[in-house]
């Protein structure tokens, strides 16, 4: 029998890939706080403690309200490495190894911040970081479904300096009220240009969502996809076609998409044969970066070390990467737990 200590040095430890994080999510209290100052940004909260304390949720809206007024703090390329960097040192620690990170232009450009001083930052932390922390990495850039179409073009047609250096582009946002069929000619044009496509899908919106970002936009993977589970003919095409859910436990639970984590139906959907993964979403607002959504998924839903293996084995089969490093990385995980089970009977 397994202690809990035992079980959630084993989740730490597993070579996982996190493929759903927006980078303006992870910044945390008091790098807000520095940034602010170094910008000379007046925020409206006393102390890092006190903007801590203001991190609860009623829903989707209320939390992207606060997101995009956090983002009011970066400002030039340092800002933008600065935040990439933490976020990779910090994830190191939870046994990642490969991190595909998001973020969102519009909210900075809406600000008077060149498209340049975003790119250019993150991109530059990316590949330092990759030498620091030996994690490889892929960015995407997510388009704003609140928003127009047409303003996803213009964001498309901002970002094409940088093609090569991005692995995919994604969408996120409010969705209530803004279907994936609202964009469905961007997602043409994006498709057309040879990118790899990712939406917001079944989080808060209906199940139909998914099912237009599968059949509409032809996207390679969903983030979230929880309302999937209520049609049985769409978890069998999810199943069918091998498409990856990027899901958020901690984050679901917070911003009340579930009221319980016991709720949440990943391990259902995991035991349809349907490859989800367990990813951060907004680390810091969420307080729970990946290991600590894997953890409370575990506890709260008796996954298996079988299933936890094959959640790892996912995360790397659900990213941008290509076969032969995806391979790879399944190896590593295949020799850890070798290497783990084995000092299991070793010290028994």
């Amino acid at each position: 029998m397994y202690t809990q200590e035992i079980i959630n040095d084993f989740i730490i430890r597993i070579p996982k890939a996190e493929l759903h994080m927006h980078l303006e999510g992870s910044i945390e209290p008091k790098m807000m706080f520095k940034l602010a100052e170094r910008n000379k940004i007046k925020l409206r909260w006393e102390s890092p403690e006190a903007l801590r304390e203001a991190y609860h949720f009623n829903n989707l809206q209320s939390f992207l309200d606060l997101l995009f007024e956090g983002c009011n703090v970066l400002r030039t390329e340092q800002d933008f490495y600065d935040v990439t960097e933490a976020y990779l040192n910090r994830v190191k620690l939870d046994g990642v190894r490969h991190a595909e990170a998001f973020i969102g232009p519009q909210s900075f450009l809406q600000n008077g911040v060149p498209i340049d001083v975003v790119m250019n930052g993150v991109i530059q932390a990316l590949k330092d970081a990759e030498k620091t922390t030996g994690i490889t990495t892929g960015f995407l850039i997510s388009a704003h479904r609140h928003r127009t179409e047409a303003a996803a073009f213009e964001l498309l047609e901002l970002i094409m300096p940088w093609r090569d250096q991005l692995v995919g582009l994604g969408m996120g946002g409010a969705e209530v009220g803004n279907p994936p069929s609202k964009f469905q000619q961007y997602f043409k044009e994006c498709h057309a240009r040879g990118f790899n496509l990712t939406i917001h899908a079944g989080e808060e919106g209906p199940t139909e969502y998914v099912r237009e970002a599968i059949n509409l936009l032809g996207v390679d993977r969903i983030d979230h996809g929880n309302t999937a589970m209520r049609d049985p003919e769409l978890l069998q095409q999810l199943s069918d076609k091998q498409i990856a859910l990027t899901m958020c436990p901690v984050s679901n639970l917070l911003l009340n998409v579930i009221t319980d984590l016991s709720e949440h139906p990943l391990r259902i959907m995991l035991q349809k044969n349907i490859p989800v993964t367990i990813n951060s979403d907004d680390p810091s607002y969420f307080n729970a970066y990946v290991a600590e959504n894997w953890i409370q998924s575990q506890m709260k839903l008796s996954l298996t070390f079988e299933e936890m293996i094959q959640l790892a084995k996912n995360s790397f089969q659900g990213s941008f990467l290509p076969l032969p490093r995806k391979a790879q990385y399944i190896t590593e995980i295949e020799n850890f737990c070798l290497d783990f089970f084995r000092r299991d009977i070793r010290a028994n």
